[in-house]
């Protein structure tokens, strides 16, 4: 009995994901017959959630939005309230980001469309103050979480820093979240190598259904290499910076994606970039403690112009 009920647990968790399944790929995946698979599929029906079966070459098992939820002992206003809850989570920067997007991906899944209008218009009516964390598009985020879970290749649409767009074939791998923005590590079908996505830029195709193996990258690995490769990025001004608090400190004020080094525990060096020197000499002020440029003449020079602005504007306080 134990057994059947931990396969019908993992027999749900594999249709939860937003894709369809034939019978052979569910029994290779549980270990056991396509006619168990069968049995268990009029199981889950019987408990209330709804599969569609499609037949033919090309059919197969899917979870589908029912006219009721199914039975996981919530009612209509607990459930939207978990999955607003888990939108709110995913933007917190908790550790618990990519968890809470695939989470969300399963409940809105089966999430009646009453109750989907219910959530939708909670993050229609929330406004951010400006300056805060950038809204986040959680339809696009669960999309992308669950195609890295069940590891399916993803097609979008992706505008590059430049204006311009092209499209995208990937193996996507993880995503990774910074600060208010979010990255996905993928492999480039057409390019053949690594590439980082920026979320907020892509636009998902239809799903292409197609299974990969995952690439090995140490866990561990991966944040560093997309922190290397955003760090290093296409900005149009680079610079190194002599940023004089520890590195811990200035990781905690720091919310866009720089490269920091510590030097001893009072010091590190900080590599920023940016489009526009100005506004990256406004913003490193901002920090609030002493910096020096190591590297880097235009972010020097907009220093210079910075503190020729800032003492014309004391200069009428100081004649008084």
């Amino acid at each position: 009995m134990l057994e059947t009920s931990a396969r019908l647990l993992e027999l749900l968790s594999l249709l939860q994901l937003k894709r369809d399944w034939t019978s052979s790929e569910l029994a290779g995946r549980l270990g056991v017959s396509t006619r168990t698979v069968r049995a268990d599929i009029g199981k889950l029906r019987s408990l209330g959630y709804p599969v569609d079966a499609r037949p033919g070459v090309a059919g197969g098992y899917r979870l589908v939005a029912g006219t009721a939820m199914p039975p996981l002992l919530l009612d209509d206003d607990e459930a939207v309230a978990v999955a607003v809850g888990l939108g709110a989570v995913a933007t917190r920067g908790l550790g618990v980001e990519e968890t809470s997007l695939t989470a969300l991906a399963k409940l809105e899944q089966v999430l009646p469309s009453r109750l989907r209008r219910r959530v939708e218009a909670v993050r229609e009516a929330t406004s951010v103050v400006p300056g805060a964390d950038l809204p986040l598009d959680l339809s696009l985020l669960g999309v992308v979480a669950a195609a890295v879970r069940a590891h399916e290749r993803l097609r979008f649409g992706y505008t590059k820093p430049g204006g311009s767009e092209a499209a995208r074939h990937t193996e996507p791998q993880r995503l990774v979240s910074w600060g208010p923005l979010w990255y996905l590590l993928a492999w480039d079908l057409d390019r053949d190598d690594w590439r980082v996505f920026r979320v907020d830029r892509m636009v998902p195709r239809a799903p292409t259904g197609a299974r990969f193996r995952p690439r090995v990258i140490p866990d561990d690995k991966v944040v560093e290499y997309v922190v290397g490769r955003v760090s290093k990025g296409a900005s149009k001004y680079r610079a190194r910076v002599l940023v004089h608090a520890p590195a811990a400190a200035v990781a905690a004020k720091i919310h866009i994606p720089v490269d920091i080094e510590a030097v001893d525990e009072s010091t590190c060096r900080v590599d920023v970039g940016s489009d526009d020197p100005d506004h990256l000499a406004l913003w490193m002020t901002q920090l609030d403690v002493d910096i020096e440029v190591i590297e880097g003449s235009e972010l020097a020079m907009a220093f210079e112009r910075l503190a020729r602005r800032l003492r014309r504007a004391a200069g009428g306080a100081a004649a008084t």
